[in-house]
């Protein structure tokens, strides 16, 4: 009878998503308080504190007990199963020993060194969502003090207690009938957390917005269409800017120097047909400087003005600074999914140069010495017209990389075109709003390379190409140990050099990957870990 009641009371906490406790879980869990020298630690070493590591966005971990002589002897520590999601793409948090992980609207803590589960916190899949929200994708969870947050599919933002996994606080800060979801992680900033939503290609108006981390009380927001009379609104006439896109759906990064958080936006909405937004169609396809305490636009810059390819800029903004004629610069990176790596100002946007990546691009013949891009006429249209990067871009949201002892940039790019078709339809509730859509030609060959470039001239250092059909979707992670990991185009998680690309060691996952790696330390031991299909790897050397 016992026994009978014990599963009585784990089955009404899966129904209305409570945590399934491990034994023994607050002995593990009780020491990985979050404190605000946690987050600001860069690089990052035993810990990975959010989605890409540190603020500055780089995936690059100072630890180096793996490190180009050893590598070869790297080997599976052990391996997690979610059991609830095909594709995982969220990047694990570890914080002193814990990890933190998302499987759909699921969040797991586990024991870093060993994978044993500590405590599950379970929440069904929503119903009624569009486009990528319905496939109930998540990214990862954010970290503060004691707390855990996570976006779900529907645009709630959560707070569970970090030790046991229960529930803090709930807020729906978006409408799913209005089409809003949410794919992202949350960035955590200070005592506030700071969250995005999904659904430019579903007829929404994208918004940024802060939230206090103790109560839940929202502190700000920031629309990226411009309501009518704002500045920019000339391309929304009507009510076209309640459903421009624009949307925010993958973390930011911050300079906690400036203040500023660099946050970028996705396509205009509708896609492939600009009729109804005339002009730039400001604030889509941006990266975007805002205070973090206000939300306050500081600058902008816009990669792709009036974009009708479905070019989102959401690729990650990363940080850096350099020395150039003993001057400091300080830098925002993007390998932009129009195929152009930028280098910005990130203290006022400034363009300082731009040059492709991928060797096919036909949309634009370059861009000026303002970074607007100088189109070829190359549009999509009734009948069809063969335009590269094809719809998934020259990269995608998977995570490139720097490493600040190489001085290199890692992405990894797409050589790969598409038919773009265009046919302008009225906004239908209920309805994505893609007008029309894109086809890949029966002999259209693409392929996924890696690559190495150089901020201070663009240049490309080193390539890898890749064996493959070019759907892979892993990202990149760089360490002071000389090494470059990444999920690789034949479901093997894969490290190079991160100087040279010398092929250093590879591990078959048998699973496609949708995820970008990290790395962190517990006991003075080195892991390496990505997720691959539904399942958490995580590697370590011989002990």
């Amino acid at each position: 009878m016992k026994v009978l009641t014990l599963m009585f009371f784990a089955l009404v906490s899966v129904l209305v998503g409570e945590p399934v406790i491990g034994q023994e879980q607050s002995l593990t869990v009780g020491n990985s308080t979050v404190r605000e020298e946690d987050l600001l630690a860069s690089p990052v070493g035993a810990n990975w504190t959010s989605y890409n590591g540190d603020y500055t966005g780089r995936r690059y971990s100072a630890l180096r007990e793996i490190n180009t002589g050893n590598v070869a002897q790297l080997r599976a520590a052990w391996l997690f199963h979610s059991g609830n999601s095909q594709n995982l793409e969220a990047t694990p948090i570890v914080v002193r020993g814990v990890m933190y992980m998302t499987a759909a609207n699921d969040v797991f803590a586990l024991d870093a060194r060993t994978g044993r589960q500590l405590w599950h916190y379970q929440r069904p899949v929503s119903s009624g969502l569009l486009d990528d929200a319905a496939a109930h994708k998540n990214r990862g969870v954010g970290v503060w003090q004691n707390s855990v947050f996570v976006q779900t599919d529907d645009a709630h933002l959560l707070s569970l207690d970090a030790r046991s996994g229960s529930l803090r606080w709930d807020v729906e800060y978006a409408d799913k009938t209005k089409h809003y979801g949410a794919t992202g992680a949350p960035l955590v900033v200070k005592d506030q957390v700071i969250v995005g939503t999904s659904g430019g290609d579903s007829g929404v108006r994208g918004f940024l917005a802060a939230f206090d981390a103790d109560t839940g009380k929202k502190k700000w927001q920031r629309w990226t269409i411009p309501g009518p009379g704002e500045f920019g609104s000339f391309s929304w006439p009507g009510d076209s800017y309640l459903h421009g896109g624009g949307t925010t759906w993958m973390p930011g990064t911050y300079d906690p120097e400036l203040n500023t958080l660099y946050w970028t936006t996705s396509n205009g909405s509708p896609d492939f047909v600009g009729d109804s937004r005339p002009g730039d169609d400001l604030y889509t396809a941006c990266a975007l400087a805002l205070d973090a305490d206000t939300g306050e636009m500081k600058w902008y810059f816009q990669f792709t003005p009036h974009d009708l390819y479905d070019y989102d800029a959401t690729e990650t903004p990363i940080l850096i600074d350099t020395v150039e004629n003993r001057k400091t610069q300080h830098l925002l990176l993007q390998a932009n999914r129009n195929g152009y790596f930028y280098v910005l100002d990130r203290t006022n946007g400034k363009f300082l140069r731009a040059t492709p990546f991928v060797q096919r691009l036909n949309w634009a013949n370059g861009v000026d010495a303002s970074g607007r891009p100088i189109l070829t006429g190359q549009i999509p249209g009734p009948e069809g017209t063969y335009i590269c990067p094809g719809i998934d871009g020259a990269t995608n949201w998977f995570s490139p990389s720097y490493n600040p002892d190489t001085g290199l940039f890692y992405v990894i790019a797409l050589e790969r075109c598409d038919i773009f078709f265009a046919k302008a339809r009225k906004f239908e509730p209920g309805q994505t709003f893609y007008n029309t859509g894109t086809d890949r030609p029966p002999t259209e060959k693409a392929q996924k390379i890696l690559l190495a470039l150089s901020p201070t001239d663009g240049k490309t250092v080193w390539r890898y190409p890749q064996i493959g059909s070019g759907s892979s979707w892993g990202g990149t992670l760089t360490t002071a140990g000389g090494l470059l990991f990444f999920g690789d185009d034949s479901e093997s998680f894969e490290a190079v050099e991160a100087s040279t690309g010398r092929v250093l060691w590879h591990f078959n996952t048998g699973q496609m990957m949708h995820a970008s790696p990290m790395s962190y330390a517990v006991d003075g031991v080195q892991y390496v870990a990505i997720a691959a299909g539904s399942d958490v790897f995580s590697f370590s050397l011989p002990h």
